[in-house]
């Protein structure tokens, strides 16, 4: 499969200095104990305890930590993404710039019975030409761009021939850490178009260093 993204964090909920709380998942732990204010700085069993929450779906203590990742897809892809409405988002819009990047895509088969899969069985041959139509279309369609663009079209008129499936987009997805854990349980299994399962899991790898007893590897 082509790597056709770009995944990092870019910001986490953090405690200030003088509460003396650790890190992120140590604050989590420390809202999750509001009721039991003694044992707050209990720290060391944090990770424990945000395992008891997620095994008794004690899902709003995870609402007491964010992160915001910056993702860089096809747009037909970052509209799947942004259905999620549980998150904020902030994307790039083609409307300000004439700066955009093409990309190719794999190419797979129809699954004769469940519509939400696809089947890997092109030859390699056929993959490279798709490969080639991909990168014709694209040519086209900057050629049609630049057209307009010389002719004084507005950036907002021209960006109609841009096609969806092979023109990068870049955004900011930020979400507490419930929002996070719910939209991986989703993204990464059966009934997500491939690529936004690849997405998925490249999105977990890079929370679990910051939330590691929050987004677990593999859910």
């Amino acid at each position: 499969m082509n790597a056709i993204f770009k995944v990092r964090p870019i910001a986490v909920m953090q405690p200030l200095p003088n509460t003396g709380i650790p890190d992120g998942e140590d604050l989590i732990a420390y809202c999750a104990r509001v009721s039991n204010p003694g044992n707050q700085g209990q720290f060391d069993t944090a990770d424990k305890l945000l395992a008891y929450c997620r095994r008794n779906a004690h899902w709003s203590v995870f609402e007491m930590g964010e992160a915001i990742v910056e993702v860089e897809i096809p747009r037909d892809i970052s509209r799947q993404v942004i259905r999620h409405r549980s998150f904020n988002f902030q994307e790039f819009s083609q409307r300000y710039s004439d700066q955009f990047t093409f990309t190719v895509r794999d190419v797979r088969r129809e699954h004769p019975t469940n519509r939400q899969s696809s089947i890997d069985d092109f030859t390699s041959r056929e993959k490279v030409e798709f490969e080639r139509d991909c990168r014709a279309a694209a040519l086209a369609a900057q050629a049609l761009y630049d057209k307009w663009r010389d002719r004084g079209a507005a950036k907002e008129c021209a960006r109609v021939f841009l096609p969806e499936g092979l023109t990068m987009s870049r955004f900011y997805m930020k979400g507490n850490m419930r929002n996070w854990f719910h939209y991986l349980s989703v993204r990464e299994g059966n009934g997500t178009q491939l690529e936004h399962q690849e997405l998925a899991r490249a999105i977990r790898a890079c929370l679990i260093p910051l939330y590691a007893s929050v987004i677990l590897e593999g859910g």
